[in-house]
């Protein structure tokens, strides 16, 4: 009897009651945007922009529409001009490059390792050639480069490193919470991210005019002064009539829905992690198959599992995706020539000028990924593994 897979992998874990609750009491009293409150009252909103400001460490957090719009706001309030450059990571998914664009930056990509991560000696490269002042660092797929030697080029360059932790949120590197070491973190609440409501993000930043523009930019309409994690007052004097209102603002619907998520994130990220971890230890020494390695001083927050095939070529590729495919395991190529569902790569996004990326193009081309929803048990990991494994022995034998 073949073995296979019948769960899902697009399946989130339903929304846990207390935040049902929180929702439905929203919903019943009518006040969804985050500025109409009560008398007396504190908007949802303002409530969960304070806990995640707690929960980061950051001295303050605005809470937005998506984790794409964090990032726009992010380089517009950070001062970027038009058609300045912005490095960022040959791998990452659409949102980053869009958000740069959408900025009126002109994106120009770095290398990567064989471990995902952004490759340093390339970026120093790319610092020097097109002398950029900004840095969006994607932690894609929760892989987290070395940020003491990151920050080292980084800070002698004078470049202003914004951090994408659409898929660290909860994470950190030896200890530093991801999002924290640049001057500006964003995350994002969508529903395949570490907390869910469906859409939304988050911007934390110690920097008081960065703060205060980016509230502006979100819409605030001059109601900065109930923002409990916001910049003070003063701050938005010379700035509150330049800034243009792009309307990015979180609700309190779903801010209901996320504070009692991010209560539990902490145990939530032990839960992937074991997931993980499992499906590790079911692929770890198989023949063919090269795992990414994970540092010892990061914590990572895995919602997704990633490896290659460093020996296989397209055909082989192709085949094993539609092998496992047919027995109920959805892995996803990077290394297609047109892009499928999230797969997108550098030379997909035809509005950014044409880069030549050898060594990322080679590492994509055998790079396979498949999410990790928490609705899989100990035992899915187990199944899964199994029929990645015996899915690529056979077509190593074909």
């Amino acid at each position: 009897m073949v073995l296979k897979f019948t769960g899902s992998f697009t399946q989130q874990e339903a929304i846990p009651e207390k935040a049902i609750d929180a929702a439905i009491a929203v919903m019943r009293h009518g006040r969804l945007h985050r500025y109409n409150v009560a008398p007396g009252e504190t908007s949802e909103t303002v409530l969960l922009e304070q806990e995640f400001a707690n929960l980061t460490g950051a001295r303050y957090c605005l809470a937005v529409a998506s984790g794409g719009y964090a990032l726009t706001a992010a380089l517009r309030a950070s001062g970027l001009k038009q058609n300045d450059i912005v490095l960022t990571n040959a791998f990452t998914l659409a949102p980053v490059p869009g958000a740069i664009q959408g900025a009126g930056g002109c994106p120009v990509f770095v290398e990567i390792t064989k471990d995902l991560v952004l490759d340093l000696d390339d970026l120093k490269a790319k610092i020097e050639s097109t002398n950029a002042k900004f840095l969006m660092l994607s932690h894609m797929r929760g892989h987290i480069v070395d940020m003491e030697a990151l920050l080292k080029i980084t800070d002698e360059a004078g470049i202003k490193v914004i951090e994408d932790c659409a898929h660290t949120m909860g994470a950190n590197w030896n200890g530093i919470t991801s999002g924290r070491s640049g001057i500006v973190g964003c995350y994002s609440t969508q529903t395949f991210k570490h907390i869910n409501s469906g859409e939304g993000g988050f911007l934390i930043t110690d920097d008081v005019e960065i703060m205060a523009k980016a509230t502006m930019l979100s819409g605030s309409y001059m109601l900065y002064e109930s923002h409990l994690a916001g910049a003070p007052i003063e701050a938005f004097e010379n700035i509150r009539l330049d800034t243009p209102n792009c309307s990015g603002r979180m609700d309190n619907l779903r801010a209901a829905i996320l504070r009692p998520q991010l209560e539990n994130l902490s145990i939530q990220a032990n839960r992937w992690n074991k997931r993980y971890r499992k499906l590790e230890n079911g692929l770890n020494q198989v023949e063919d198959i090269r795992l990414i390695s994970r540092p010892k001083k990061e914590y990572f927050v895995a919602s997704s599992f990633q490896f290659c095939l460093p020996d296989f070529n397209e055909k082989q590729i192709k085949s094993l995706v539609l092998a496992c495919e047919i027995r109920g395991v959805q892995l996803k190529w990077f290394g297609a020539s047109s892009p499928v569902g999230f797969t997108s790569r550098h030379d997909s996004w035809r509005y950014v000028d044409k880069q030549t990326l050898p060594k990322t193009d080679a590492i994509l081309s055998v790079l396979l990924d498949m999410r990790i929803p928490l609705t899989f048990s100990m035992q899915d990991c187990d199944i899964i593994s199994e029929i990645i494994k015996e899915e690529v022995k056979n077509i190593k034998l074909n």
